[in-house]
């Protein structure tokens, strides 16, 4: 492994290597920022001008730029405006918007730019240590167990919803997984629930819905409450930096979400959006009751776990691209086309054959999270004045934006209606007090689950699988746990609160 280091040092500190690091963060920052554009756009992109380059270990260098700085930059948009255009920084928006609403835009900033370099730099030192060992354990994986991680990923509603609202929560989680099955199916190609439109013959765009349930309602929210929108304290920028006190408090969490994430990272399919939810639930899960109750109203627990974890994760993820050549996400996909036009054949033999691409990438990926973090603080001032900006200027600027990421997603302007239907609907829903982040979830693991539950109908021939896979059933099981545990400790309070009334 020392070997490989230094293989890998001496190739990633070329001057053109380094120009690949600082060109890939810095493209990736900015083009993450923008909803609508997230890796996967950018990267195809930018696929043309990689393999111009000729050097596979370059090209790949500023791919992984691009990648891992669309996810670090992803939570600008969440944070700001509610905007999430990348799965992944969907959790950053539920505590990182209530802080920008409080004034505090500049340390929401500060924290995710703190968690992100944090995960993506431990999720370096472990890819480091860990990846041929972590590759064997990758192949565990069937499509039984990625069941199950599906599962344990919807069992986070819990973590979302509010006291009492455990049933608004499921309720959302499932309207989700409906809306998930629009579209061809796993097991047939023919399309289903599309009411002849052939527009939604592959599903609803990510994009468009994740617009529709955060960013638009938003902007209506504000039209429709003129006094919440004059009197919002958002426009005042302070707090850039945070205090000794909520340094210790985040410290803990980010250490464990950036060793969670990696390893969801790790498993093929699951990747940075999984490991982001699962961090916020877990977190809100085992935080004290005072701690429970800022989740969602601006807590920085629950900002720098799905940003620590995220990153990580996409750190992770290239574990079974360079390995064995299985791509975890779409992201990772793309890549393992441009590593095949270069030339490049991943998997257990690229770290003997090839050594210098394989650790020049890694090496390169602990060099730029020291260019993120030094290219993010100093702007965060700059940044956050986005939040100075009048509501009469800044509604047509969230609309802009939502109608933009919605259209640019699919190249198609029905994606326009249904983005402004969902997004009216996503209104009334908050007005109702439902929670829509439990639907979102609900709809990108729905197609996983589904996939995953077909294949192994088909390979095991019944649901017998179930009780035949340890680690299926493992999963399973704490899967219930993540949805059990919440309800216990609130009836457990409930009851503790009557015994003391009682004997007053």
């Amino acid at each position: 492994m020392l070997e490989g280091i230094l293989i890998g040092l001496t190739t990633a500190f070329t001057g053109t290597n380094l120009l690949m690091v600082i060109g890939g963060c810095l493209i990736g920052t900015f083009i993450g920022m923008l909803p609508g554009l997230g890796p996967m756009s950018i990267i195809a992109i930018m696929i043309p001008v990689a393999i111009s380059i000729g050097d596979p270990s370059a090209a790949l260098i500023l791919l992984a730029g691009v990648y891992y700085g669309a996810i670090f930059g992803g939570s600008t948009s969440s944070i700001l405006i509610n905007a999430p255009g990348v799965a992944s920084t969907v959790a950053t928006s539920f505590d990182g918007y209530p802080l920008a609403r409080q004034g505090k835009a500049g340390k929401a900033l500060t924290v995710a730019a703190i968690a992100s370099f944090c995960g993506g730099t431990i999720g370096a030192i472990l890819l480091m240590i860990f990846a041929p060992m972590l590759a064997g354990v990758a192949l565990l994986f069937h499509s039984a167990e990625y069941f199950a991680l599906m599962v344990v990923g919807l069992s986070a509603i819990a973590a979302f919803a509010g006291t009492g609202q455990v049933g608004k929560a499921l309720l959302m989680t499932l309207l989700g997984l409906i809306m998930a099955t629009v579209g061809e199916g796993a097991l047939f190609n023919a399309p289903r629930f599309t009411m002849g439109i052939m527009d939604l013959q592959s599903g609803f765009g990510f994009i468009t819905l994740a617009m529709a349930m955060f960013a638009l309602p938003e902007a209506l929210y504000l039209v429709l409450d003129p006094a919440r929108s004059n009197n919002e304290a958002g426009g005042e920028i302070k707090d850039l930096r945070i205090t000794r006190d909520e340094a210790k408090q985040i410290a803990p969490v980010i250490g464990r979400q950036s060793i969670q994430g990696f390893l969801i990272g790790v498993l093929p399919g699951a990747g940075a959006t999984i490991a982001s939810f699962l961090g916020y639930a877990v977190e809100r899960n085992i935080a004290s009751k005072e701690d429970q109750e800022q989740f969602g109203k601006g807590s920085i627990k629950g900002l720098a776990a799905p940003e620590a974890a995220n990153n990580a994760a996409a750190t992770g993820s290239f574990v079974p691209l360079l390995t064995l050549g299985i791509p975890g996400s779409g992201t990772t996909a793309i890549l393992l086309g441009a590593l095949i036009a270069l030339n490049v054949t991943p998997g257990p033999r690229l770290m003997i054959d090839e050594p210098e691409v394989f650790w020049a990438v890694i090496v390169s990926m602990y060099i730029g999270n020291l260019v993120l973090l030094f290219l993010n603080l100093p702007l965060i001032p700059y940044i956050a004045k986005v939040l100075a900006v009048p509501r009469t200027f800044l509604i047509p600027f969230i609309l802009f934006f939502t109608l933009m990421g919605a259209y640019i997603g699919q190249n198609n302007a029905t994606e326009l209606l249904i983005l402004v239907g969902f997004g009216i609907c996503a209104t009334i829903l908050r007005f109702a007090d439902y929670p829509l982040a439990p639907l979102l979830i609900g709809f990108i693991l729905g197609q996983m689950l589904e996939d995953n539950f077909s294949r192994s109908m088909q390979l095991e021939g019944g649901i017998g699988f179930i009780l035949e896979r340890p680690m299926t059933m493992g999963l399973l099981a704490f899967a219930v746990l993540l949805v059990v545990l919440p309800t216990y400790r609130a009836r457990r309070a409930r009851i503790r609160a009557q015994g003391i009334a009682d004997g007053d």
